[in-house]
């Protein structure tokens, strides 16, 4: 029996929060079924999970971004726009494609706001793991009943 293979995604931008992410991800899933891919930011995240989808390779996708106010855009509109469009992807390939994109309200170029954010997202990546192993089970109860 082969052990399911998961892909995470991560996006560039703020990658000393984001990466941390990974490192929940990691501590509940070894690193030899992950393989990561970093992509410029959180707007480049659905077309990769959907090529690596169509790859017929992952038993499912983990996403991670932080998309912030950066007073040029809506970055509510960019989140939106990023989590509607991996939620696509799984509903059209039926790969579990999860997001671990945070949008704060308030988000501080601060030591201590990073330091907030880096922990979260820690906690974040642990609980997609957990999902991503969890949807994996369930696929494969489903296709053993069929």
């Amino acid at each position: 029996m082969t052990l399911p293979q998961f892909a995470f995604i991560k996006a560039n931008w703020h990658a000393d929060i984001v990466d941390r992410s990974l490192d929940g991800f990691l501590s509940e899933i070894p690193a030899e079924q992950v393989t990561v891919f970093d992509v410029p930011g959180a707007f480049e995240m659905p077309m990769m999970a959907q090529k690596l989808a169509l790859s017929g390779k992952y038993d499912a996708i983990a996403c991670a971004a932080l998309v912030v106010d950066g007073g040029i855009y809506r970055h509510d509109f960019v989140a939106s726009a990023v989590v509607d469009g991996l939620m696509r992807v799984g509903l059209d390939t039926q790969v579990p494609v999860l997001s671990v994109s945070l949008t704060p309200h308030q988000f501080h170029e601060t030591d201590y706001h990073r330091a907030i954010f880096r922990e979260h997202f820690v906690t974040k990546g642990k609980e997609a793991a957990q999902a991503a192993k969890a949807l994996v089970a369930l696929g494969s109860s489903a296709r053993r009943a069929a």
